[in-house]
């Protein structure tokens, strides 16, 4: 799918800036994508993490899937599901689980908390760090988000493993803005199960966080839709 872009506007020092209008078109395109199984860009916002992730729907995730997080995107492979289907899992927020001293007294900058749950494998996989193995794993997550009350978690999935679950807060985005809310928001506006991954984008070279520009640049080149978290917000508000 044909991603829509705005092209970036040149600053007074000859730098691109992003655009700061609202960019309806793209909405739809990332809800068209989802639907069809193919990746949408995301970028939060520049005044949160200022990170672009790339965004499957979990049923969409094959092993092909995996290899272009890893490869192209290179940020951490992450499983979000909703508060709801979180909580019929039972899964904690892990701040709460954890009795150290390291996991109290967090000063994040961007977000007053951590979406981490725990870390999963399906009970299926062998090392559950290939491939093949968390496509396995993300895939079963999104089928179980389908019917959580039908699923006994622990009898599918073993922790710990190699699947990071991130769990949205209660009230979605009315709570909170980040990529876990962002990404379930727009599953859901695409009546699709409330499951997707998320992994940061990276600059190979930096280091950094992959800068909006070349995000889209990066979305052009692959026909990929990008879009700002502002677009979701406007169209979901």
């Amino acid at each position: 799918m044909t991603g829509n872009w705005t092209e970036p506007r040149p600053n007074t020092d000859g730098q691109p800036e992003v655009s700061t209008s609202v960019d309806n078109s793209a909405f739809e395109e990332a809800l068209e994508a989802l639907r069809a199984g193919d990746p949408v860009l995301v970028h939060d916002a520049a005044d949160r993490e200022g990170e672009t992730d790339l965004i499957y729907h979990a049923d969409a995730v094959t092993p092909d899937a995996v290899a272009r997080m890893r490869n192209d995107a290179g940020g951490l492979i992450c499983a979000a599901l909703d508060h709801e289907t979180a909580e019929a899992f039972d899964l904690p927020f892990l701040t709460e689980e954890l009795d150290h001293p390291a996991a109290s007294d967090h000063d994040l900058g961007y977000d007053e908390r951590s979406s981490f749950s725990l870390t999963v494998n399906h009970r299926d996989t062998y090392t559950g760090v290939t491939d093949k193995d968390r496509s396995r794993t993300i895939q079963a997550l999104g089928e179980a988000a389908t019917s959580p009350t039908d699923v006994t978690f622990a009898e599918e999935f073993r922790v710990p493993g190699h699947v990071h679950l991130l769990k949205a807060a209660p009230e979605l985005l009315a709570q909170r803005e980040g990529h876990t809310e962002l990404g379930i928001a727009l599953a859901k506006a695409a009546d699709l199960s409330p499951a997707v991954v998320v992994c940061e984008m990276l600059d190979g070279e930096t280091g950094e966080e992959r800068s909006p520009v070349d995000a889209r640049a990066y979305a052009r080149r692959h026909g990929f839709t990008y879009l700002e978290g502002k677009d979701v917000l406007a169209n979901l508000s």
